[in-house]
C-alpha cells in the first residue's frame, strides 16, 4: 500500500502547489492513500470548509490538522460533519472534531492519528499516553496506522517515533515547516521522518514574509505575519506500507522547488 503525505501547506501558494503537483505525484506514484496537512491553508492561519472540500475533491482522502486549527473560526461551522478531517486527538474532552479517522481503501483500513506535542506549545493532555490509547483501538480493526505529530522539538517527535516503533505504520513530524533529512525506517518496521516540511512559499521564512519575521528578530517589537509571494515549493513524503503486517517497506522524501526542480 502505498500512502502519499503533503506537509503543512500555506496559503494560497501552497494550495496552489497542490493543485499543480498532485495530480502529477498520483500518475507518477500511484498512492494508494493520500493525507493533506491544513492547518494553515487558509492565508497560513487554519481551514476552511471551502479548502477543505477543494483538498478532497483534488484527491486528498483524510485532511489533518495541528495547533493553529481553530484559527480561522469556520471550522467551527464544518469540523463535525468533515468525516475525513482530524484535529489533534490529545486536546481535552469536549473539543470539537476527532482525532483519529479509519480510511478505507483497496488494500484495507488505514488509521489516521493526528497529535500534538507539549514542548514550546501549549500545554495539553499527554501525546504520548493519548497514542497508547489510539494506537490499540486502531490495532483492533487495520494494522496499518499513520501518525502525523505535530510537534516543535525535534527531541520530542523522536521519542515518539521510538515510543510506537513496531505498533505504527509510520511517524511523520508536521509544524516546523523545514524538511528534514532524517527519512528512516526505524527497526521494528515504524517509518519515521521529523518533519515532511512545508507546501508554501519558497523564499519567506516559514512561509512569512521575511521581512516582517527580520523586523520580530531585531527589533523584538510585535509584527504581523503575513504570507509571502512569489516561488513555491511542495514537501511530502511516500511510504510503501505492507497491507498484512503494517510495517512500513519504504519511506522516499519528495522536495519540489527550483533547486529541486520536478522530474516526470
Amino acid at each position: 500500500m502505498r500512502l502519499l503525505f503533503i506537509g503543512d501547506v500555506v496559503g494560497a501558494p501552497g494550495r496552489k502547489m497542490v493543485e499543480q503537483y498532485l495530480p502529477k505525484l498520483k500518475t507518477k506514484h500511484k498512492p494508494h492513500l493520500i493525507i493533506i496537512n491544513g492547518e494553515n491553508a487558509a492565508g497560513g492561519k487554519g481551514i476552511t470548509g471551502k479548502i477543505y472540500r477543494e483538498f478532497l475533491e483534488q484527491g486528498a482522502h483524510a485532511v489533518t490538522l495541528g495547533n493553529h486549527a481553530w484559527d480561522n473560526r469556520d471550522i467551527f461551522e464544518f469540523i463535525d460533519e468533515a468525516k475525513a478531517l482530524v484535529r489533534p486527538a490529545n486536546l481535552p474532552i469536549g473539543t470539537p472534531g476527532k482525532g483519529i479517522v479509519y480510511i478505507a481503501t483497496e488494500h484495507g483500513e488505514v488509521a489516521v492519528i493526528n497529535l500534538q506535542g507539549r514542548t514550546f506549545l501549549p500545554a495539553i493532555d499527554c501525546p504520548f499516553r493519548k497514542a497508547d490509547e489510539l494506537v490499540a483501538e486502531a490495532m483492533q480493526r487495520t494494522p496499518m496506522i499513520f501518525v502525523d505529530f505535530h510537534a516543535e522539538a525535534t527531541s520530542e517527535k523522536q521519542a515518539m517515533g521510538w515510543h510506537l516503533d513496531g505498533r505504527v505504520s509510520a511517524v511523520i513530524g508536521t509544524h516546523t515547516h523545514v524538511q528534514t533529512a532524517d527519512a528512516r525506517i526505524l527497526p521494528k518496521g515504524t517509518a519515521y521522518m521529523t518533519d515532511v516540511g512545508m507546501t508554501g512559499p519558497y523564499d519567506g521564512i516559514l512561509g512569512v514574509d521575511r521581512e516582517a519575521v527580520l523586523r520580530k528578530f531585531l527589533t523584538s517589537l510585535p509584527v504581523r505575519f503575513e504570507v509571502t509571494e512569489g516561488r513555491s515549493q511542495l514537501s511530502a513524503v511516500l511510504l510503501e506500507i505492507d497491507a498484512k503486517t503494517g510495517k512500513a517497506k519504504k519511506i522516499e522524501r519528495i522536495l519540489i522547488n527550483d533547486d529541486h526542480p520536478y522530474f516526470e
